[in-house]
């Protein structure tokens, strides 16, 4: 039983971790970029980050699947490079919780990135500081709270995807079973003692992530 129950809760973690570290990276990259960037079509670029925060999770499940796909060119060459294809593995489940929680990492890091000072960075610029070091040491300092704010949002938003980790990894126990799944099946089942254990654990969790939002935000 509690084996049973912890797998689950141990795979999301492993999960949202990874994914997360994943999507803080591409948010502070993409992010940085875009903040104070004007071209034509930035608003079509923006639309497309932004779209999986409102798409059905289903529908991004099945967006991975067509382009991701072992009948598709990424994911034959996918399969040619690692001799398994990528759906149903655990990072099937890692990138459909990149995919999902990236919107909400970028729009942080990109509001952050919008309200530095422009001067401080120009006055960095003038005391020699490169593109690399402006970016580490001027940039992500004053948008901090920012990227905090959009790290543990999107952390939270991996951790409890369901939709499309259901139909791009599958619900495997032990390798791609996370706890949202595993709760959609213990209701299913009637075990509705194991569901509440698990509903209550991601309560906890997302609980005490969002009360750190808070009181970085309340020492602003």
């Amino acid at each position: 039983m509690t084996e049973h129950f912890w797998d689950p809760v141990k795979l999301s973690l492993e999960i949202a971790i990874v994914s997360g570290f994943i999507v803080l990276i591409l948010g502070l990259l993409f992010g940085k970029l875009m903040a104070k960037a004007t071209f034509t079509g930035k608003a079509i670029i923006e639309t497309v980050f932004l779209l999986p925060l409102v798409l059905p999770p289903t529908v991004v499940g099945f967006l991975l699947l067509v382009i991701f796909g072992r009948r598709s060119p990424i994911g034959q060459m996918i399969e040619w490079l690692f001799h398994q294809p990528i759906i149903f593995t655990w990072w099937a489940a890692v990138l459909a919780a990149v995919i999902v929680a990236f919107p909400l990492m970028y729009q942080s890091a990109k509001t952050g990135f919008e309200e530095v000072d422009s001067a401080v960075e120009d006055a960095a610029r003038v005391d020699g500081a490169n593109a690399l070091q402006l970016f580490l040491f001027v940039s992500v300092p004053l948008a901090l709270k920012s990227i905090i704010s959009g790290g543990i949002l999107s952390f939270t938003r991996a951790l409890g995807e369901f939709g499309a980790t259901l139909m791009f990894a599958g619900n495997i126990p032990g390798k791609t079973q996370t706890t949202p799944t595993a709760i959609y099946v213990a209701i299913d089942s009637g075990n509705m003692k194991l569901a509440w254990l698990w509903v209550l654990s991601m309560i906890a969790i997302s609980f005490l992530l969002l009360v750190i939002i808070q009181l970085s935000k309340s020492k602003r």
